[in-house]
């Protein structure tokens, strides 16, 4: 088959782009190049198949003019010293004995206020995990309560680039998305709670009574530890004082907090999210300007390239951020959105779509949704595309009404967002555990990344059985009133922002 084979191509070099470490925008590109060929073979023009890749192009703009305020965002939170007075603050309250737990929490926190797994990971994970090593805790365990708080709030913090390019493709208010992430998530973040909690009281109890567990974890690992410290190349004197630290680069004044309790204010508010992010720009150049006596020309400098501190202890840690750290998320977005235009003209995934139909009907769209992000997630290897593939090819389990657009939304949250980064082959748990050198065992401790899925199958499943015996009951008490069942029509793909709009 024609189609499977252009698919399968595409995934080879999609997988060979990431074997290789090379970036994944020329694969990307190369997907262009194989479905417009697709096309050509099936007799589609080529002019219409690039005015409907331009039109999806054209589509996430908006989506794109908000990771440049998500790139500025970052840049200047890291020069204004917010997130060092976090980091500062919140390592003060970690011991061994709560090092796991604490690890997920802070980390889960970190990652709501920036909206980034990668740099909550760079960050507060980086620390996390050397001050969890040179306290001898277990390291796989460590590794996947970072992992799973870094991803928390990749999931649902207002200036999160996943949240923001789910609201752009189902075209739902992100508040409301958030309020139903938050309560799809609590149970699997409680549990998670638990889990490590239940970890670091065995690992206490083994230590203390004589077993020598942390010894010997320590032992076992003892060249991932040294790792550690050599990739935030700092020594272990410096890693427990990090308070101290931070005070010699930054100014950590009460002040620099301010840029990231306007995010939290204006998002319980409600603010339009683009609104949001230009308030805590305005209060990071206040804090550099004022409180970091910051060049006008560096603060220039620091929007475009990022921040780059003189001190090499405090640049392992804080450096990055600027509009040039999104080029390439801009550009998979981009390259991904011109996908779209391009299956809807040549309809190359229809047949595929037909069958993810079928499966819906017989399991439920949020389990097909699942089923379908894995299987994604494994090909694409990164969480965007994975976001971009499951929302196109689970179009036609969902209706165009806003609680229909609004069902799409949670899922792909609860399935694509979370997945991605459970593929070990995949840059969105790779780079996050290669960053805070953690073992790819941690994959399996990451606990809240499979207990949310697994929630939302759970409870889909016996809402599911639970409708059937009342219709069955129904169908038994009155026969003339039996309905069959039909299946829903396939939906038009997002090729050109179809889908009617919802305000912030």
């Amino acid at each position: 088959m024609l189609e499977a084979g252009t698919m399968l191509l595409f995934c080879a070099v999609l997988f060979a782009s990431v074997a290789l470490g090379w970036s994944i925008i020329p694969a990307l590109f190369v997907g262009v190049l194989l479905f417009m060929g697709y096309g050509l073979v099936r007799r589609c023009s080529l002019r219409a198949m690039a005015s409907r890749a331009a039109g999806s192009v054209r589509s996430a703009g908006t989506v794109v003019v908000a990771f440049v305020l998500i790139g500025v965002l970052t840049s200047l939170w890291r020069a204004s010293g917010t997130i060092a007075f976090i980091v500062a603050h919140s390592t003060a309250v970690i011991h061994a004995a709560t090092v796991i737990p604490l690890s997920f929490l802070l980390c889960s926190a970190m990652s709501v206020l920036v909206g980034s797994s990668f740099a909550s990971a760079a960050t507060m994970g980086t620390i996390c995990m050397s001050l969890g090593l040179s306290m001898q805790a277990n390291p796989v365990m460590l590794g996947g309560a970072i992992l799973a708080g870094v991803y928390v709030g990749d999931r649902c913090s207002p200036v999160s680039t996943s949240a923001l390019l789910v609201k752009q493709l189902t075209h739902t208010n992100l508040f409301n998305t958030i309020a139903r992430m938050l309560r799809t998530g609590a149970v699997p973040f409680v549990l998670s709670c638990v889990v490590y909690v239940a970890a670091a009281v065995v690992e206490w109890l083994c230590a203390s009574g004589g077993s020598g567990f942390g010894a010997a974890s320590a032992a076992a690992t003892a060249g991932s530890a040294g790792s550690a410290r050599a990739a935030v190349s700092t020594n272990a004197s410096s890693i427990t004082d990090i308070g101290g630290l931070f005070s010699s680069a930054f100014d950590l004044h009460w002040l620099t907090l301010v840029p990231a309790l306007l995010v939290i204010v204006l998002a319980l508010l409600r603010v339009d999210v683009r609104l949001l992010m230009l308030a805590s720009i305005a209060a990071s150049v206040a804090v550099c300007v004022g409180v970091q006596h910051m060049e006008w020309a560096e603060l220039l400098r620091l929007l475009i390239f990022g921040y780059h501190a003189q001190n090499p202890q405090v640049a392992a840690l804080l450096d990055g951020g600027g509009i040039l750290s999104m080029l390439t998320v801009m550009a998979t977005v981009c390259i991904s959105s011109a996908y779209a235009g391009i299956f809807a003209e040549t309809r190359m995934l229809a047949r595929l779509q037909q069958v993810i139909e079928m499966l819906g009907h017989r399991i439920g769209a949020c389990g097909a949704t699942m089923i379908t992000a894995t299987c994604a997630a494994a090909l694409a290897c990164n969480q965007t595309l994975t976001i971009m593939l499951t929302h196109q090819l689970c179009g036609g389990l969902y209706g165009d009404d806003e609680s229909e657009r609004s069902a799409q939304a949670i899922d792909l949250e609860d399935s694509a967002v979370v997945i991605a980064p459970l593929i070990p082959w995949s840059i969105a748990g790779a780079v996050p555990l290669a960053t805070i050198n953690a073992p790819t065992l941690s994959l399996a401790a990451a606990t809240f990344l499979y207990l949310l899925p697994l929630s939302r199958m759970l409870a889909s499943a016996v809402r599911r059985r639970s409708g059937f015996r009342t219709r069955h009951r129904s169908q038994n008490q009155n026969p003339g009133l039996a309905i069959p069942h039909r299946p829903k029509p396939m939906l038009h793909m997002f090729a050109h922002g179809s889908h009617p709009k919802s305000g912030d």
